[in-house]
């Protein structure tokens, strides 16, 4: 399948790194600006599909950079990065074509799921249609992979991005094994040693929801992967 190319632009090098990385582990294809300026000729040279814009740069400012990408691109979505959280900036943001704003500092996680609620809105994602809009059923439980929402017999949660995705592999997989390495590098783009113990992190979080049902375990191969029993 096709990668959503992503647009984007940012001049603190620390924190492009960080989000240059997220985005690409989770899938798509990042061009990355270190200025307004840079940023508007790779638009017009790589075509992406979403813009995730600092607003203050040096050569363009952000503001400057969507009210530009909105003349030559009316449909493709915008999000704005900002320090900024001021009532007049966001609207500033919305009034110069963005259609969401994200406050810093975020999580990578936000950033994801308003991206792909945004690509959804606009008819381009990296998920099929029928797969988004999917709900796994399992035993008395039920996670709505779109909204991040696992309910289970006695309660209903709120999942970060990894664990609705480490879940979704799970059912996927219900049953039978998930390899450890097919996770990791599916989720976090490479098995390293650090990302196997954030999986770890996450998968006892996970027993730990579902702790309520009797019917349903996560259970771990040693040196194999994970098994969800259902």
């Amino acid at each position: 399948m096709k990668k959503i190319k992503v647009l984007y632009a940012e001049d603190e090098p620390f924190l492009a790194r960080i989000v240059f990385d997220g985005l690409s582990s989770s899938g798509y294809e990042v061009n990355l600006a270190l200025d307004g300026q840079l940023a508007w000729t790779q638009f017009q040279k790589y075509k992406p599909d979403i813009c995730v814009l600092d607003i203050m740069m040096p050569q363009k400012d952000g503001y400057t950079l969507a009210a530009e990408i909105r003349k030559s691109d009316p449909n493709i979505p915008i999000i704005f990065l900002s320090a900024k959280a001021l009532t007049e900036d966001v609207v500033m943001g919305f009034k110069n074509g963005g259609n969401d704003y994200l406050k810093k500092p975020f999580s990578i996680d936000e950033l994801l799921v308003r991206m792909e609620s945004l690509l959804k809105r606009f008819g381009n994602t990296q998920k099929e249609e029928s797969e988004l809009i999917r709900k796994y059923q399992f035993m008395n439980c039920e996670l709505d992979p779109l909204a991040q929402r696992l309910k289970t017999s006695v309660d209903e949660y709120s999942l970060s991005y990894k664990e609705t995705v480490l879940l979704e592999l799970l059912l996927k997989n219900r049953n039978s094994i998930l390899e450890r390495e097919d996770a990791l590098i599916k989720i976090w783009g490479e098995d390293s040693f650090y990302n196997g113990r954030s999986m770890d992190v996450f998968m006892a979080h996970l027993r730990k929801l579902l702790k309520s049902e009797p019917e349903i375990q996560i259970i771990s191969l040693r040196g194999v992967g994970y098994k969800l029993i259902c």
